[in-house]
C-alpha cells in the first residue's frame, strides 16, 4: 500500500500565514489539524518576492501575481484552479468567483469540494450587474461541485430549496482566541480597557449595520462602545468615521486590527459583544466571541439565530438594541455568557470542524 498522502489544494484565499479573514483562518486551522493526513498545497495571492515563504506548517505555498480580492480575484481563482487541476488530487475551493470554468472539470476528473461562503449576492454594496453575476456563479458552483459545503443551517436550507442540492453543514471554529490580561502599556494605549464597554468588530459595509449601532450609543452616553472596522476602504466607512470619530466621548472607533493578540485583548476584556452582521453565514467573529465566553447581542438575522440556537438576545432597530442593552443585569448576563460558551464548545472548535472537512476530502 502506498504511503503517499492525498494532495489537496486550498484555493480562493490570500494564502498563509493567515491574516484577519474568515477563509484564511479556516485554511490555517485545516492545515494545522490535518497536516499529518493530507499534503496541502495552498495558493497565495500577489506577494513581494522577499516576503514569500515556501511552506507553512508542512503546507506547500504556491504564489501567483494576482490579488485574491477585488476585480483580480476572478483571474486569480481561474488561474490557480487550472494549475491545481494539473498538479493535485483534490481541490478545496473557498468562494465562488472562479466558477465560470467549473464546467471544464469534466475533462480533469478531479474532486471539487466547495465552500461558497455566505449569501454574498444579497449585500447592498453590489450593483444589479454584480449581483446577477454572483447568482450565476453560485448556480455553476452548485451544479458542478462534487461536494458543496454550507456553513449555516439557514443557508443549507436556501440551497436545498433553490437548487435542490443537499450540502454538507460545516461551520467555523473559534477556539483559537484567548483572554489577554491588559498590561500597563495596554491601559495607556487603550484607556477604555479599565472601564466597562460594549464591543463590536466588522467590515465597514452597510449590511453590517454599523450606522444603527453607532446611533444607538449616541443615545446612551453613559455607556461605552468600542467599534473596530476598516473605515477607510469604503465611502460608507469614511462617512461614519467623519461623523462619529472624536465627536462622542463614549464612542471609540478603532481602525482594523490584524494582530490576533491585540484584537483578543480588546474583545476578551469587553462587557458585552454586539454582532451586527446580516449576510454572513456562521460569522467567524461571532463564534470567536462565543468562545471567549462573552455575553452576546445579535442582529436578528436568521443565520445569527441559527448560530446561537435562538438563545441569544436579538434586535433589528436602534430602539430594540437599546431595549436589549437595558434588559441586561449581572444575572442574565452570566447566563447568556455561559449559554454561548456551551454552544461554542459543542459546535465551534477547530478539532470538530477539521474532522468534518477531512471526511469530505476522504469520502
Amino acid at each position: 500500500m502506498s504511503n503517499l498522502k492525498t494532495k489537496v489544494a486550498i484555493l480562493g484565499t490570500n494564502g498563509l500565514p493567515a491574516k484577519y479573514g474568515g477563509f484564511e483562518t479556516l485554511t490555517h486551522h485545516l492545515v494545522e489539524n490535518l497536516k499529518d493526513e493530507f499534503q496541502f498545497i495552498v495558493y497565495c495571492s500577489k506577494t513581494k518576492r522577499n516576503e514569500r515563504i515556501q511552506s507553512f506548517n508542512k503546507a506547500e505555498l504556491v504564489y501567483f501575481p494576482f490579488k485574491a480580492n477585488g476585480w483580480q480575484s476572478v483571474i486569480y481563482d481561474i488561474v490557480t484552479m487550472v494549475h491545481a487541476w494539473f498538479t493535485v488530487d483534490k481541490l478545496l475551493i473557498l468562494g465562488s468567483s472562479g466558477s465560470i470554468i467549473f464546467p471544464l472539470k469534466v475533462f480533469f476528473k478531479k474532486k471539487i469540494i466547495l465552500n461558497i461562503g455566505g449569501i454574498d449576492w444579497g449585500r447592498s454594496k453590489w450593483n444589479f450587474v454584480i449581483r446577477k453575476y454572483i447568482r450565476f456563479s453560485e448556480y455553476l458552483c452548485v451544479k458542478f461541485a462534487d461536494v458543496v459545503i454550507t456553513d449555516n443551517r439557514y443557508i443549507q436550507k436556501i440551497y436545498r430549496e433553490t437548487y435542490g442540492v443537499e450540502s454538507e453543514l460545516i461551520e467555523y471554529g473559534g477556539d483559537h482566541v484567548e483572554y489577554v490580561e491588559p498590561s500597563p502599556e495596554d491601559l495607556k494605549e487603550y484607556p477604555f480597557l479599565s472601564d466597562r464597554y460594549f464591543m463590536s468588530v466588522s467590515r465597514a459595509q452597510s449590511d453590517n449595520n454599523l450606522h444603527l449601532l453607532l446611533s444607538c450609543f449616541v443615545d446612551l452616553p453613559q455607556l461605552k462602545l468600542v467599534l473596530v472596522s476598516n473605515w477607510s476602504t469604503s465611502e460608507y466607512g469614511r462617512d461614519l468615521w467623519q461623523k462619529y470619530h472624536d465627536h462622542y466621548s463614549n464612542i471609540h472607533l478603532l481602525p482594523a486590527i490584524y494582530d490576533s493578540k491585540e484584537l483578543d485583548l480588546i474583545r476578551s476584556n469587553s462587557y458585552v459583544y454586539i454582532h451586527t452582521h446580516t449576510f454572513c453565514g456562521t460569522a467567524p467573529s461571532l463564534v470567536e466571541a462565543m468562545n471567549l465566553k462573552l455575553p452576546t447581542i445579535c442582529f436578528n438575522a436568521k443565520t445569527n439565530v441559527e448560530t446561537t440556537e435562538s438563545r441569544s438576545v436579538y434586535f433589528e432597530t436602534s430602539k430594540e438594541l437599546k431595549e436589549a442593552i437595558s434588559s441586561f443585569d449581572d444575572g442574565n448576563l452570566q447566563l447568556n455568557a455561559e449559554t454561548m460558551s456551551e454552544i461554542a464548545l459543542r459546535r465551534y472548535t477547530w478539532e470538530i470542524i477539521a474532522r468534518k472537512y477531512a471526511n469530505c476530502i476522504k469520502n
